[in-house]
Order: C-alpha cells, then structure tokens, then sequence
C-alpha cells in the first residue's frame, strides 16, 4: 500500500460538520447537488502546498474536511513535491472530475516551476495522476520555461475536448505572463501539441479562470493583472476566439487579490466569486446575478489548519458529499468521551484551565451516583481528573443516588484564596424526592465537602408552581451586585437569592420565573434553567420538550434584573436545536461559557448519541460545544449546532 492510500484509509470512520442551507430541501435524491467542495491549499510552506478539501452547504462558510490537513499529498503526485492553485471541474459525464494544479515548490523562488499535475477521479477521494514537466517535454520552443502558473480546466463544446488554460512566462528578455492553453488527450493523463496563445491583457496576466454564461451565450474570462490592482474580466463568444475586455473590477476590496474563482450556484441563478486576499490572509466572497456587478457577501474566518489560498469550488451531489464526509470528516464532536449529560462549563481563574462538570450517562433510569469533572486548556482537549462527588455512600449522606444536572460557582474569597461551591440534584429517600445540594472545595477537582443536607427541597417550591421536581439547578453571580442567586426546577423555574454563605437562599426571596406561553416546537418551558449577563441584559435559557426527544432544544428570554421578570420574543427565542441531516438529535440542557476580557461566547450542551435514537435516547447522550453568537442588538443569534465543533 503507498503512502496515500495508507493515509486514505487512516480517515475513512470520521465524519464532519457542514453548515445549514435550505437550498435544495425538498428531495432526498442522492443526485441532488446539495453543497459545495473547496480545493485549495494551506500556505506558501512546504508542508502546506499540498491539496485540501472543504465543504459548504452555501457556497460561503466553509469547514476543512481531515482537519484541515491535505487529502493528497503532494510528494505522491508532483515532482516538486509540492502543489499550489488546484482546480477541479465535474466533467460532461457528470461522474468524472479532473484537476490541475501548480507543479511549484514556492521556497525555491517564484520563477521556479516548470509543470502542472493532472489528476483524474471518479469519487473525489481516489485520484491517477500525471505531470508534465515543459522543459523536458519542449525541448526546442520552451525549453526555457520559468513559470507555468495556475492551470485550470474547461470543456470546449466546439472542439469537443477539454481545455487545459494556464499563464506561462519564459526568461526571454521582455517576457512576461500570458495565458495559453493546450487540449487534454482523451484519458487527461498529457497535453496535446504545444501551448498555444489565448488571452493576454499587456502586461504580466496570470490565474486565469473561465465559466460558460448561458445567459448571454458568452464565455467569461477572469484573471489578475499584475499592474493593476485585482481581478479583471474579458468576454468572448467562443474558446479560442479574440477576447474582449471588459471594464472595471470584480473584487469588492482595496486588497491585495489573486486567484479568482467563479462557480454557478446551486440555486442555478446566480453565481459565487471568490478570490484570495492573500496580503491579508483571507478568503472574499461575492455573488452575482449577471457577471457584471458583484456584490460583497463575507471574508472567510482562517484559524487552525483552515488558511486557504488560491482554489476553487464545484457544487456536489447528495451521495459525493455523504462519501467526503465518510473519507475524509473530522469528527471533533463530542468533547468528552462516553455518555454524558447535563454540561456545567467553568473557567477557573485560580488555574487558568477550563472545567466541564456533567450527569453521568447511560445508566438505565438515570441511575448515575457520581460526577466527574474533565479540565482543558484549549476547550478542545479534555483531561478526564476523575470522579470528584458520589452522592452514594459517606460523601453525601442525606442522598442515595441520581445525581443529576449540576452546577458550579468560583468565588474569591477576602483573603484571595478561591473556593468552590457545586451544586447538585439527587434523590432523598427520607423524602423520596429529588432535592438540592451544595458541597464546596478549595479546588476546582476536589475534593469536594457536601453540606449535609439538602439546601433546596419540594417545600421551596413557589406557589404558583405545578408538577415537576427540585432539579436542574444553576448558580448565577450578578456582575453589577456582585450578589449570588440559584435557579432550579423541572416544570417550573423558580429562583431564589442566595445567602452570603452560599450554602443557603433567602426564603422571602424565592420567585416564580417560569416562562408563559410556548409549545413544545417554541418555547414551552420543560427544565433546565442557565442565567448569564452580557451587556446589561440578563439572559435566562432554558430547556423545551423531553431529554430523550429529538426535539429537544434551547430556548431564551431576557430581563433587566436577575430575578426578572422574564421577556420572550416571539421571533427570537431559539438558542439550539436539532440537525437532523447531519444526525444531531436533541441538543439541549446547556451551559455558557464567556471567555475571560472577551466578547467571546460558547454554549456547551448535551444532544443524544445518534446509535440510541430510538433505543433509551434519554440516557445515552453525549457533550458538545459551540460558538455563541449575537447580532446588533443583542440577540442570541441561532446556533446551528456541528459535529465539527468551533476550533
């Protein structure tokens, strides 16, 4: 087995997130193109010119497949060893694709390359190759080739075979880059004849890309002129006739721009351009309905392994995408190994780690006695440090079992030391019901000391509440009072402040917060109550529908106090909820993290292990985390929750 078939079958059990679309909804056929695939490579590094795949359901918000690491790999395919600029296109057939790219080794010089590859498959993940090397293959006309830059592919209708276009520039004096092209033969392992001329605006023109517009029966010619500043345009009625060029820009920005790319929708009206800001690190995007105005959509987010340069993109049916994610996902989702639910998330500043505290999972009638407690770094990494209270046996003496849902509080103490307060649910068979506890630590691991007796029992029910029971509790520190508060209740929302101590409320401050209104597809209120503050708006979250339900979601409202009263738009109240088509059942019961000095937000939250859907769903779950956002006006943006995760 060679070395990229061996790094093939090191990826084919991951899976990975793709952005929501609601483009192309309405059939399950495994033809229908439903996202798009993203060519490209790294960095100007060695071990980054190599070729990369992503995957979008909009053609605008991509998520690196493997990683972000290369899915071939250039020391197998190019005879620099290195790739750059690949293109690729879904051939006549409608099976085949090919892709070009830059046989190029940028450390040894920007003159430096004298080939491309070819490269031919018939699923995406398998690829033959070739190369063709000008020097050694034209040894009489192009012998002294420099460049062969950024060679992509077209079907030429009127010639009947596949054009390979590309910018060549030789070390004759005066010499700069020009567009040529030659025709692929038959099997797309070589070229025809030699390079001949097809387009050159003057001066230096290189990355040349071409789409058909049926629209005005007109071939489109984008390409970057060195002595201007970005991305042109030229029209022509057919292939290989003369050229005409079109005024003004395409790009949408001052920056500095190459390697342009334009790609039909899938909607089948408008089309997507993309070019490299490639003094800036970015990706831009733009749409347009004519090729003759362009408008600005959004800058790539380049972070991690994800920094793309010069590529582009082809739309994919509902099978391609469905292989790309078996082959080559990148499954970071969930953060935690085994069944866990219920998520706490803390960042300590005593330790400068992170900490999820959750229910532990997959034990038949929620029978979990435990928790356990897992630090982080980074929030993707997590250390399990072990099992830190069990509500069975001496270390709770008042409770038997069920330990559910908790919650955690650091507070700094006068003489700078910190202390932590955890709180919990578990079953108290003096009263045979689920009541509250607190048990405190000078560590964020423990061990943790319980108080001895429940803090909050079914008599602390306020008296408009029905049904439920003492669960689910949260521990919320106002930032303006400086004052602590507990939120708990299954069936109800009830809030109390907390005494100094933090191990007891203020009776006389014991509120009735349910939220009214709602249905289980809105915001009925069910359990699982989470408060924080951004911006002088109280958040309160909370949990609708069964844990076990698919349905199972996050919904918010706001207030002006920590105690409310609590506020529900009625056409914004969605946090979270399910991705079927991705296999994300039940995301809920949540926590939220804000990264310390920063408007930076996460939301860390359960959803049910797709393999027990419909086998005991509710106690098969599993921890995730993703990026919280909101608009102008402070609203939380839906979070459409991945398999990916937001690192």
């Amino acid at each position: 087995m060679n070395k990229f078939n061996t790094f093939l079958s090191a990826v084919l059990l991951a899976s990975v997130v793709i952005p929501v679309s609601a483009q192309n909804a309405a059939t399950n056929s495994p033809d229908e193109m439903v996202a798009y695939l993203f060519t490209y490579f790294n960095s100007n590094a060695p071990e980054d010119e190599q070729i990369c795949y992503a995957i979008s359901d909009d053609g605008y918000n991509y998520t690196p497949l493997n990683n972000g690491f290369p899915v071939i790999e250039s020391d197998t395919i190019a005879l620099t060893q290195c790739v750059r600029d690949p293109h690729i296109l879904r051939c006549e057939d409608g099976k085949t694709f090919y892709m070009v790219a830059t046989d190029m080794r940028s450390s040894l010089g920007w003159s430096s390359n004298r080939g491309m590859v070819l490269l031919k498959s018939t699923d995406l993940i398998h690829w033959q190759h070739s190369t063709v090397n000008f020097p050694t293959r034209y040894t009489k006309t192009w012998k002294n080739v420099i460049r062969v830059w950024a060679p992509e592919t077209i079907y030429d209708h009127r010639a009947g075979k596949y054009m390979v276009f590309y910018s060549l520039r030789t070390s004759a004096p005066g010499s700069y880059d020009k567009i040529y092209y030659q025709y692929a033969n038959s099997d797309f392992t070589d070229l025809e004849g030699e390079p001949r001329w097809l387009f050159d605006a003057g001066n230096a023109t290189i990355d040349g890309d071409i789409v058909y517009n049926e629209a005005d029966k007109l071939y489109h010619l984008f390409y970057k002129q060195e002595s201007g500043r970005g991305i042109y345009q030229a029209v022509a009625k057919e292939l290989t006739d003369k050229w005409q060029m079109v005024e003004g820009h395409v790009e949408q920005t001052k920056e500095a721009v190459e390697g342009v790319g334009v790609c039909k929708a899938i909607d089948g009206k408008s089309w997507i351009i993309m070019y490299d800001c490639y003094g800036n690190g970015h990706y831009q995007f733009c749409k347009s309905e004519d090729l003759k105005t362009f408008r600005f959509v959004q800058n790539t987010e380049t972070k991690g392994k994800f920094t793309p340069r010069h590529g582009t993109i082809i739309p994919i049916t509902r099978a391609e995408k469905e292989r790309l994610l078996q082959a080559f996902g990148n499954n970071r989702q969930p953060i935690l190994t085994g069944f866990h639910a219920d998520p706490e998330v803390l960042y300590s500043h005593k330790t400068g780690k992170y900490y999820i505290y959750s229910t532990t999972d997959g034990t038949p009638g929620w029978g979990g006695h435990d928790f356990s407690v897992f630090s982080s770094t980074d929030l993707s990494n997590w250390t399990d440090e072990g099992k830190m209270l069990d509500v069975k046996g001496d270390q709770v003496r008042w409770a038997t079992g069920n330990a559910w849902a908790p919650c955690i509080e650091e507070v700094k103490q006068k003489d700078g030391t910190y202390k932590y307060y955890f709180y919990f649910s578990a079953h108290n068979p003096q009263s045979n019901r689920k009541e509250i506890g607190v048990a405190v630590s000078d560590s964020p691991t423990g061990p943790f000391v319980d108080s001895g007796a429940p803090i909050i029992t079914d008599a602390d029910r306020p008296s408009e509440a029905r049904g439920g029971q003492a669960i689910d509790v949260d521990v919320f520190t106002d930032p303006k009072t400086g004052k602590h508060y507990l939120y708990w209740g299954n069936g109800f929302m009830a809030g109390a402040e907390l005494n100094d101590d933090m191990l007891s409320v203020k009776k006389e401050t014991i509120k009735h917060l349910t939220p009214q209104g709602g249905t289980l597809d809105t915001w009925a209120f069910r359990e699982g109550a989470y408060v924080f503050y951004r911006k002088g708006t109280y958040y309160f979250l909370w949990s609708v529908d069964d844990t076990g339900s698919p349905n199972y979601h996050v919904c918010y409202g706001t207030a002006k106090s920590p105690l409310g009263p609590i506020n529900i738009d009625p056409d914004n109240y969605l946090v979270i909820r399910q991705k079927p088509e991705s296999q994300i059942y039940g995301p809920a019961h949540n926590s939220i993290l804000q990264i310390p000095k920063k408007d930076e937000w996460y939301i860390v939250y359960h959803r049910i292990n797709k393999h027990f859907l419909y086998n005991s769903p509710g106690i098969h779950r599993e921890v995730c985390i993703d990026r919280l956002t909101f608009d102008k006006k402070g609203r939380i943006i839906p979070v459409v929750p991945t398999l990916n995760g937001p690192f």
